[in-house]
């Protein structure tokens, strides 16, 4: 039972009291979100985003004053984090690890609104294994967008799976998608950053009006870009499930094949999903990336 102090309310979370501030403070002003709205997502879809989370070093993007306002990447434990909160030191940075729904919402409180992972999970003596997945990141230069990511989606939905490779799609809650396929920790982060980039090299030969494989900005009008670099060790994507710090209310949303083929035949088929649509799924379909998480 909550219990009302001031700005401050008391919640009993996993069996443990979390103090959560300004509840009512409006984090999304265009569409009035508040951050009691987004506490109440990672709480009912807390589950799900966990299982995404299981493992993985934690990094945020808080946003202290809303969407409207300037936002900055936490990687390392927030400054008085309390001793529950799992940690694990990779290289010269302490990452939070997330195990459970109280440890989710003491970050998530924190105005935490995005969470990014590596491809990588640690093992229980906190060292990074191979990475258990590899992605691809669709990212629009204007005029495309999601239509043009869906074709691009299709086109690599068939090479991977030439490859014994099962493609999931997400819609990144942003501008485009992202594509996940599970991988045995056979390669290394290395060897599946080579694979990946040897992909988009080849797609852009094969669709060089359609794909790009560079980052250099001036080439990317009108053209999907292949971020094949999110696959380095080193880097991050956001987790599927994860609300996106955008004018809406956006979450990384899974999506079927169905959807994606509507996309890519017809603009006006396939749309970024708010918070509202991503718990109607869940509750209608459950989690369509739980193929991702299985051994």
């Amino acid at each position: 039972m909550a219990e009302p102090q001031g700005t401050v309310t008391r919640v009993e979370v996993g069996g443990r009291t979390l103090r959560l501030t300004s509840l009512d403070k409006v984090m999304y002003p265009a569409t009035e979100t508040t951050k009691g709205e987004i506490l109440s997502y990672y709480a009912r879809a807390g589950e799900t985003v966990l299982a995404h989370l299981a493992g993985r070093p934690v990094t945020r993007v808080r946003w202290p004053h809303g969407t409207g306002g300037e936002s900055f990447f936490e990687k390392n434990l927030p400054s008085g984090a309390p001793s529950w909160l799992p940690r694990v030191q990779v290289h010269d940075v302490t990452y939070p690890l997330v195990d459970d729904l109280a440890q989710l919402t003491y970050l998530v409180n924190l105005n935490s609104i995005e969470l990014h992972v590596p491809q990588w999970r640690v093992d229980d003596e906190g060292t990074p294994r191979n990475p258990d997945r590899l992605v691809i990141d669709l990212d629009p230069g204007k005029p495309a967008g999601l239509h043009e990511c869906a074709r691009v989606a299709l086109l690599l939905r068939e090479r991977l799976g030439g490859l014994g490779l099962d493609l999931h799609p997400v819609t990144s809650g942003s501008k485009g998608m992202q594509l996940y396929a599970r991988l045995g920790g056979d390669l290394t982060s290395d060897q599946v950053r080579d694979l990946t980039q040897q992909l988009a090299q080849e797609m852009t030969r094969k669709h060089p009006d359609l794909v790009l494989w560079k980052m250099t900005k001036t080439l990317r009008p009108g053209k999907v870009f292949l971020d094949w670099s999110q696959n380095v060790a080193a880097k991050t994507t956001v987790c599927p499930y994860s609300m996106r710090g955008r004018d809406d209310p956006w979450v990384a949303a899974p999506r079927t094949w169905d959807e994606v083929e509507a996309g890519a035949e017809d603009p006006d088929e396939l749309e970024q999903l708010d918070i509202e649509q991503v718990l109607d799924r869940l509750d209608e379909h459950g989690d369509l990336l739980a193929p991702l998480l299985e051994p």
